[in-house]
């Protein structure tokens, strides 16, 4: 494998990003890793190593570099708590789309990175970003995951339930059956949003499972669930991006 960060210049300034990809056989897919709200830290760039190692250039970019944060630390410390929902907040969707761009313009100078379709994925607070990234490059974006995403249903024009239907790009959520942040209520709403979608589209709830099932370093941690979310993604991307 072949592990780099790089600075990627964005209008906001640089962003630091992991790229992991396989040393063989390239040029590889590109598949954008939206980081969830703990921050970057060696739990995600494990995530993005196991991606990578079934053929694909991930992309693990710090989104807090606005604030000048990227690994924020503990999160049983009630302050870290305090500071990592402040550094959430501080996030929009419009911010996140431009940190796409320069993504996707940075790959597309790598001869490492495949120009072909692209995938994505979020978690948590990137669920958003994940699908909003796949409507704004329609082009390009052919396969998007929300894992355990948060905000899918809300009455913004952005909002993922909304802009789903400015893509032809398979779609996957997966959802926690307890969730406080996305409780079945939202599922069930998302769902019949996107019931009218063309595209391949599916919303699987995970029964038994908590947020943050797929972390391994998260109390919610379940490894059924969490091997059947990696089962997905592969195949998923498999199916889109060869």
């Amino acid at each position: 494998m072949i592990e780099q960060t790089h600075e990627i210049a964005t209008p906001d300034g640089p962003m630091t990003t992991f790229v992991v990809h396989p040393e063989r056989d390239g040029p590889h897919p590109v598949i954008l890793f939206f980081m969830d709200a703990p921050a970057i830290r060696e739990e995600l760039r494990d995530m993005a190593r196991r991606l990578a190692t079934v053929g694909y250039y991930v992309m693990l970019p710090n989104l807090y570099h606005r604030a000048g944060v990227m690994e924020i630390g503990d999160l049983n410390d009630e302050a870290t708590r305090t500071r990592m929902v402040d550094l959430m907040n501080g996030l929009t969707i419009p911010m996140v789309m431009a940190d796409s761009d320069a993504l996707l313009a940075f790959a597309d100078k790598d001869p490492a990175a495949g120009g072909g379709p692209a995938g994505c994925l979020g978690y948590c607070m990137s669920g958003q970003f994940s699908i909003n990234a796949a409507a704004r490059h329609p082009e390009r974006i052919a396969a998007a995951a929300s894992l355990y995403g948060t905000y899918l249903v809300t009455d913004r024009e952005d909002s993922p339930h909304k802009v789903a239907h400015q893509t032809e790009a398979e779609l996957y959520f997966a959802c926690a059956e307890t969730d406080r942040w996305a409780p079945l209520e939202t599922v069930r709403a998302l769902a019949q949003a996107l019931e009218p979608r063309d595209a391949p589209t599916e919303v699987e709830l995970y029964p038994g499972t908590s947020h943050g099932f797929a972390f391994p370093q998260r109390a919610a941690y379940d490894k059924a669930a969490a091997e059947r979310h990696w089962e997905r993604l592969i195949t998923l991307f498999g199916r889109n991006l060869g």
